[in-house]
């Protein structure tokens, strides 16, 4: 919520309703730059919400322990892939170019023909995501309702493919997914309005925000460039453990430079405070002080992960080895260790917003996200799943639009290691994934900033009121339980 436009709805002026609020749907400069020295819409006095320091918390390093920790295993994750690099440097070679012709490589190896195709990809997939966003902006409210639809849809034609071919089984399970998907929508409907003007709002303010987005993509290759194989000569219980250490450290780093990127976003652009330059301020934060708490959390979803990950070697063993007992006790394990991991995610999700908002350390933060979830954990579950759900179908079609270029791509360029059309199915699939990638990193910088106005509205409300009274006013009317604020003990 920081540094707000003063036209990010536009000029036109929308009729006025019984509580002197705007009627959604209508253009509104509600998100004018106001004046700390302004009346409080909210209390009806002139008490600032900012003064009482809630939102400058003590410049202090929380748990210490956890930071230091991530910095020691992150040391040693750099030295163990700058070895790996190395070799892979020495080993590797690319050849070729854009284009048809000679300069095409070998019928045995990807090149650069395949590197300038996936970049090309990688562009169309964001010019696609924008104009989805952009999409999104103007009909927010009709394509929520579509994309629920489609859900629906979607659902029954696979129940209806599995009754088809028999496959009875699957046939009952996606019949009443259909069933919950129709009363889902039904159900949800009603919140629509709400969700899609915070997801109006939070699109605006990116707009005039456009460090969102590179923050996002700034986490997108670096948990990219953590990735990379492993090679040693050294004996087999050498390396299992090399092996065993790097795939604990790149869960740990990469989940940390996601939760820093959207602690950043929280705590910057979408946050309360209004300093000069919010997001290197926020990102300042994160990294430093507040690095500890992140690395805290992420190590909790670290472990469930590393859980998940060996009872599914399990599984895959009990299997291999014809133990359907053991396999069948391994799955449900890894289901429930699943389960627990998805949860840890969703409540960290909030946490971190805590901590990016107040500077908390990550104790605090998760029990103050355990008393809002307890006063708000529908309305949020609601919300981020409409949100969710209308960038997600978003993030697929461009996936889908991008294999189909890099498709057409192929077919009229013809490079010479796919003269027997054998690479056709990997270049396409990799497509799909840049181009989905692509949007769902656009995606997930609008939805922290969603969420973080909902944990604003829950915690205080009354800086809403204070910068954009208009805006308070339209959701105080239509959805008051959203803005009078969670209890605190």
């Amino acid at each position: 919520m920081a540094n707000w436009s003063r036209d990010q709805w536009g000029s036109q002026q929308g009729p006025v309703i019984n509580t002197g609020g705007p009627v959604p749907g209508y253009s509104q400069p509600y998100a004018h730059t106001v004046s700390q020295h302004q009346s409080d819409q909210f209390n009806g006095n002139t008490k600032s919400p900012f003064d009482d320091g809630r939102f400058q918390p003590k410049k202090r390093v929380n748990d210490i322990f956890f930071l230091i920790f991530f910095i020691l295993q992150l040391v040693g994750f750099a030295a163990v892939s700058a070895i790996v690099i190395s070799q892979w440097v020495r080993d590797g070679g690319l050849g070729g170019g854009l284009g048809s012709g000679d300069q095409t490589g070998t019928s045995v190896t990807l090149n650069w023909h395949t590197v300038y195709l996936l970049l090309l990809v990688t562009a169309a997939g964001l010019l696609l995501s924008t104009a989805y966003l952009m999409l999104a902006r103007a009909f927010t409210q009709a394509i929520m309702h579509i994309t629920l639809i489609l859900s629906i849809l979607l659902n029954c034609g696979i129940c209806v493919y599995f009754w088809i071919t028999g496959y009875y089984s699957g046939a009952i399970i996606f019949t009443i997914i259909a069933l919950f998907s129709v009363f889902v929508y039904f159900t949800f409907r009603s919140r629509i309005p709400l969700a899609s003007l915070l997801l109006q709002v939070v699109m605006d303010i990116s707009k005039h925000h456009l460090s969102v987005y590179f923050v996002a993509f700034s986490a997108l290759l670096l948990q990219a460039a953590l990735t990379c194989g492993t090679t040693s000569s050294c004996s087999s219980g050498k390396v299992a453990g090399i092996i065993f250490y790097a795939v604990f450290s790149y869960l740990w780093t990469s989940q940390v430079i996601g939760n820093v990127a959207l602690a950043t976003l929280a705590g910057g652009p979408y946050g309360c405070r209004l300093p000069k330059h919010p997001t290197l301020s926020a990102f300042g934060r994160a990294s430093t002080l507040s690095l500890g708490s992140i690395a805290f959390g992420s190590l909790i979803v670290t472990i469930l992960e590393l859980i998940r990950l060996i009872l599914n070697a399990a599984r895959n063993n009990a299997s291999a080895e014809g133990s359907p007992v053991e396999a069948c006790l391994a799955c449900c394990a890894e289901l429930f260790v699943s389960c627990i991991e998805g949860l840890v995610r969703y409540f960290n999700r909030y946490a971190y917003i805590e901590i990016a908002l107040y500077g908390k350390p990550y104790i605090q933060a998760a029990k103050d996200t355990y008393r809002m979830f307890k006063d708000r954990g529908i309305d949020a579950l609601v919300n981020d799943s409409l949100v969710g759900t209308t960038l997600t179908f978003g993030a697929y079609i461009t996936g889908l639009l991008c294999s189909l270029f890099g498709y057409l791509y192929l077919r009229f360029t013809h490079p010479a290691y796919n003269a027997d059309g054998q690479y056709t199915a990997p270049v396409v699939l990799f497509a799909f994934l840049i181009g989905l990638q692509c949007s769902l990193t656009l995606s997930s910088a609008i939805e922290a900033g969603v969420s973080t106005i909902f944990v604003g509205l829950g915690e205080d409300p009354q800086v809403l009121a204070w910068r954009a009274p208009a805006l308070f006013a339209m959701i105080a009317q239509r959805y008051p339980r959203v803005v009078e604020g969670v209890p605190r003990v």
